[in-house]
């Protein structure tokens, strides 16, 4: 087995400690930055999120991967800023205003970060006006929103009108998701993509990105 398939095999199995040891290994044989978070990084997270995506593998395998990766990246990041390695596109991600749900969102933002995606966390209970702060201070061109009650779901409209007074909207895509909403919901506010799991919503904000570029 080589390395790179090394550190994938690492990354699904959640093994943290090895992964970085694994990757400062594959430093050391001279193998290029951008190479070990694609093939090897990245390749494992792909891997882990098409199972999530089947059901083969449930939250807390997800969540052991997502710690790995971030071991892996630890020794990785100073070399992928030397690099001049960007990530692929930047994505504002929180949960509406009025819900403090986040299990769902933290699931979303750790497969787009194994997508190479820059996430930028705001959290819960973020108001429209709170996601076009991020979305200026940040330059994203994906916004991510999440809802779990039928309650708060309808502040995603007006996370919607926020960008439009900004005059962002036509910027970003728009990106809505949770227990409660359907594609007709995000439709019938004028959001771009609804995606019923978090592994759809990486591939989609990364179809979404390459479509903007």
């Amino acid at each position: 087995m080589s390395t790179l398939e090394d550190i994938s095999a690492l990354l699904q199995k959640g093994r943290a400690k090895e992964i970085k040891e694994a990757v400062q290994k594959a430093i050391a044989e001279g193998i290029g930055a951008q190479s070990i978070l694609e093939d090897g990084l990245m390749a494992g997270m792909n891997i882990i999120g098409g199972k999530f995506k089947r059901n083969e593998v449930y939250v807390p395998e997800v969540l052991i991967a997502a710690r790995a990766m971030n071991a892996g990246l630890e020794p990785l990041k100073p070399l992928l800023v030397a690099a001049g390695v960007k990530a692929t596109g930047v994505v504002v991600i929180g949960t509406v205003k009025g819900d403090l749900h986040d299990i769902g969102k933290n699931l979303v933002k750790m497969m787009m970060e194994g997508k190479g995606l820059e996430v930028h966390d705001i959290g819960v209970d973020a108001s429209g006006e709170k996601f076009v702060a991020a979305v200026k201070e940040f330059n994203a061109n994906v916004v991510a929103c999440s809802a779990l009650l039928t309650t708060t779901m309808t502040e995603m409209k007006g996370i919607v009108e926020a960008l439009k007074a900004a005059g962002l909207r036509d910027k970003v895509t728009v990106m809505v998701g949770g227990a409660p909403i359907t594609d007709a919901f995000c439709k019938s506010i004028g959001a771009d993509i609804y995606t019923a799991d978090a592994a759809s919503a990486s591939e989609a904000a990364i179809g979404a990105v390459q479509k903007s570029a």
